[in-house]
């Protein structure tokens, strides 16, 4: 059994989808343990870079880690797969940090790390993790002020303390607190992805120890709910013994029934209220099931297989981990017939956003590559701001060079309803919008969507022949599936993306595919499931 502060590196740190089973920094294995990943070991560099900052340790050290950890995520090749003697060739790894990266990849732990745990609270630790507060911060709270934990924290909130603090002030204290009441609202809940592979890992140990036995998901699991509060297990009576799953924090409930009652039982427990027979497991707790039946069949709706392309995509031309061409032959590897590039505008400093001249290289480089990879499609698209006026990131002559434009909001994302609803409806009305990205800017679990009108926002779409897009990022997964239904009333078409920034988040397109289909999505209005010809017809319409 591992520690809470333990607990805390292996899910909270909020770094990443880090796989609550995964490990220990005190050298305790989970019975899954398994090799990390490179955003894993960012993940880790940068919270020894927090604490140092946090102990007042030199900053210039304390930035060597901070500076590891961005170049560690940028890698496209996985460091468990490089030869230790090349470390100390990846940019940011000096000699020094050498001996760490290397104890980190080989037992999942990192001493030093360890050390410095030691000696911070954990409940700083958690303060630590709350939006707008970075370390040099935490610092003054926790040394100046003596709170050690977040209800500390609230508290002093509540009594106007935290306005005296240097560097401080009532807009300051007043957005931590609102970080903090969003951060206690979800505690102790997870996105789906993050438990799926705790799930994947107890299935396959039951099928390791008990060839014969059933084992199955249920509950919140088997409906595929973009956040789960509990992972519960059906496993039939010849089970003995169950693996050990102490070192998660989320609950893990074991139920063992008879192989007789086993389906009846993965089936109960996996409705809510209710439960018709015939709906996918999916749609088992969405209120408008029954009236979704009226008029579709199980058969129609979106599954992974009926996905032509894959839209809204990154590079390297902005903020993407790999290459275009690299990213266009993996899309083909995977049987898509179409990719769509769709990388940050110029007003994206931050993500290398693209001006005129770099837009030009790479139309010229997609041209190239077409007449390679063809009948493999290359889309020429990008990710327009949309600016606080509602306008598009560029002027005409360069609007009308792409193929595909997913207008998205990216910045200024304090706004109220109605300015919020007027800026996507003056970008849906502008005749270059093809789709409209993540339309709410939520990160599930982080930081709730500006608030929208859905419906007026919607309709606007339809008004104007624009699709919405559902973000299959599991962090987004934005539009909500609560709002699919009103897009097919409406007759918009839905485009399941994976904002991939690097070849291996085409993965989460499944995510996608499955929060569509809590929503009852079916084929013919999904726009990446028309072939190539139907496509590119809806978009030059």
């Amino acid at each position: 059994m591992i520690g809470k502060r333990n607990v805390y590196n292996l899910h909270e740190a909020g770094l990443g989808f880090l796989t609550v089973s995964r490990f220990s920094f005190r050298g305790t294995r989970s019975l899954f343990s398994s090799t990390m990943e490179n955003k894993e070991i960012a993940s880790v560099f940068k919270l020894v870079g927090q604490i140092m900052e946090l102990h007042g340790e030199n900053k210039f050290k304390a930035r060597s880690y901070a500076n590891a950890s961005f170049q560690i995520g940028r890698l496209s090749e996985p460091i468990r797969e490089m030869d230790p003697g090349a470390f100390e060739h990846i940019p940011g790894i000096g000699k020094n940090l050498v001996p760490k990266l290397l104890e980190l990849v080989q037992t999942g732990q990192m001493t030093y790390l360890t050390d410095w745990l030691e000696k911070t609270p954990d409940g700083v630790l958690e303060i630590l993790k709350i939006k707008g507060l970075g370390p040099s911060k935490v610092r003054l709270i926790w040394q100046e002020m003596g709170i050690e934990s977040v209800g500390e924290l609230l508290y002093a909130c509540h009594e106007n303390r935290l306005i005296d603090l240097k560097g401080f002030g009532e807009k300051t204290q007043l957005q931590v607190q609102e970080a903090i009441e969003f951060m206690l609202q979800n505690r102790d809940r997870f996105l789906y992805a993050s438990i799926e592979p705790l799930m994947l890992e107890i299935k396959q140990w039951v099928g390791e120890h008990y060839p014969d036995a059933l084992v199955s998901e249920t509950g919140g699991m088997l409906r595929r709910d973009l956040i789960v509060e509990s992972l519960e297990m059906v496993i039939s009576e010849d089970v003995e013994s169950f693996p050990d799953t102490s070192m998660n924090k989320i609950d893990v409930h074991f139920h063992r029934v008879s192989k007789a009652s086993f389906e009846d039982e993965v089936f109960k427990r996996s409705g809510e209220g209710t439960v018709d027979e015939g709906l996918v497991p999916e749609m088992r707790n969405v209120p408008w099931a029954k009236e979704w039946k009226l008029q579709y069949s199980n058969e129609e709706l979106i599954a992974d297989a009926d996905l032509k392309g894959c839209l809204h995509n990154h590079s390297t031309y902005s903020d993407g981990m790999h290459s275009l061409e690299v990213m266009a032959t993996h899309l083909r590897d995977l049987g898509y017939a179409y990719f769509g590039i769709c990388d940050h505008s110029k007003t994206a400093v931050y993500a290398n956003g693209l001006h005129a001249d770099r837009i030009e290289q790479q139309h010229t480089e997609i041209e190239s590559l077409n007449a390679q990879l063809g009948p493999f499609r290359i889309l020429k698209g990008i990710e327009s701001d949309i600016l606080m006026d509602g306008s598009l990131d560029y002027e005409e002559d360069v609007l009308k060079s792409f193929d595909l434009i997913v207008a998205s909001v990216h910045s200024v994302l304090k706004m109220d309803e109605a300015t919020a609803t007027k800026r996507l409806i003056t970008a849906v009305e502008n005749p270059y919008t093809k789709i409209l990205g993540h339309p709410t800017g939520r990160l599930l679990l982080s930081r709730p969507g500006y608030p929208i009108d859905h419906k007026k926002v919607i309709d606007a779409c339809a008004a104007n022949g624009v699709a919405v897009e559902l973000n299959a990022n599991p962090m987004r997964l934005d539009i909500d599936y609560t709002w699919i239904p009103y897009c097919m009333e409406k007759g918009v078409m839905v485009s399941i993306n994976p904002d991939a920034h690097r070849k291996e988040g085409v993965d989460h397109m499944r995510y996608g595919v499955m929060a569509a289909r809590k929503g009852g999505l079916v084929k013919e209005m999904t726009l990446n499931a028309l072939s190539l010809e139907d496509l590119l017809a809806w978009l030059q319409r």
